[in-house]
């Protein structure tokens, strides 16, 4: 029996209520952490790892150190909709997401599992990020608490019109009746077309900051990559979903913010390409989500200098350069 699955084995968790999908790609030391991780929590939650083809012997490695995690080969590199293949694989009504460079703190699952038992119309929590040995809480954190969204007593918790994927935990109905994550979109700002769908469907969204998750940067980033392809996805949603006077306004924000070089060159002309390619499934928001977008719009919180640090921040950089 191999260490993480000695740690995994004593106790069984919360029964089916909840399993866990990874999405991983080449990041197997990083991918193998977060697995001891995830065996030690308390709730021993089911764990579904979705391999996105990776080529540095991820799968054979799992199933040595974790012999009860499933491991699903997603047959390509499906980007964030090979999520959808772990989501599917399970009968859980709930499902939470990790990064291979994450993992979530003791007790944070059952209190997601709790929070959505108490409000049928829930249909996302998204967790705390701590980031790095020293936990500090990444920056978008407080952005949520902090914005101008309108509260209400039920459900609790800091509204959402978007969410971090791998901080995140799904009510599993919610989320295939949504069609989960769209394909082709990579991984960098995906979680726009998911989100907008959950809410146009009636569902809610919420943040707590009571639900913990620790992330680790993995070393293994492409940062101008992902930077590209979320300015490709952002701009695409913003043509496909929203009003073309707000589609507008985003592409000059975004494009204004954005280094002009190569990469950003690349970006523009492959969103330009989505757009036309996708044109006929053009359809808007409601006008209350919308009405959403444009009071955060309108809300400029103070912009980062610096370039960011982590996923999440690269998360937040896009969204405030968007504002």
């Amino acid at each position: 029996m191999s260490e993480i699955e000695r740690e995994s084995s004593p106790m069984a968790g919360p029964g089916n209520q909840l399993a866990v999908v990874v999405l991983t790609r080449n990041r197997r030391d990083e991918l193998l952490r977060t697995l001891g991780h995830l065996a030690s929590l308390p709730e021993r939650p089911p764990v579904i790892v979705v391999d996105n083809a990776s080529t540095d012997g991820t799968s054979a490695a799992v199933q040595r150190a974790l012999p009860s995690a499933r491991v699903i080969q997603a047959g390509g590199n499906l980007g964030a909709a090979g999520r959808n293949l772990g989501v599917q694989a399970t009968d859980a009504p709930y499902v939470a997401f990790c990064d291979d460079d994450t993992w979530w703190e003791p007790g944070s699952l059952a209190g997601a599992a709790a929070a959505l038992d108490a409000c049928a119309s829930l249909a996302l929590v998204m967790a705390r990020v701590l980031v790095g040995p020293e936990n500090r809480e990444d920056p978008i954190c407080r952005e949520i608490l902090e914005s101008p969204l309108p509260r209400t007593l039920e459900p609790p918790g800091a509204p959402l019109v978007g969410f971090l994927a791998g901080a995140s935990v799904v009510r599993r109905k919610a989320f295939l009746e949504a069609g989960g994550f769209r394909s082709g979109m990579g991984i960098g700002g995906e979680e726009d077309w998911l989100a907008a769908t959950l809410l146009s469907n009636g569902w809610k969204m919420r943040y707590l900051p009571q639900l913990s998750l620790y992330h680790y940067p993995s070393p293994n980033r492409h940062a101008e990559r992902r930077r590209r392809q979320m300015l490709i996805n952002t701009l695409a949603f913003a043509w496909l979903r929203r009003p073309l006077s707000s589609a507008v306004r985003k592409t000059c924000r975004l494009t204004a913010a954005a280094p002009w070089n190569a990469g950003t060159a690349v970006a523009l002309a492959s969103a330009i390409w989505t757009v036309g390619k996708n044109w006929r499934e053009r359809r808007r928001v409601p006008a209350d989500v919308e009405a959403a977008y444009r009071l955060l719009e309108s809300w400029r919180p103070d912009r980062r200098s610096s370039p960011p640090a982590s996923d999440t921040e690269e998360a937040a950089y896009v969204m405030r350069s968007g504002s």
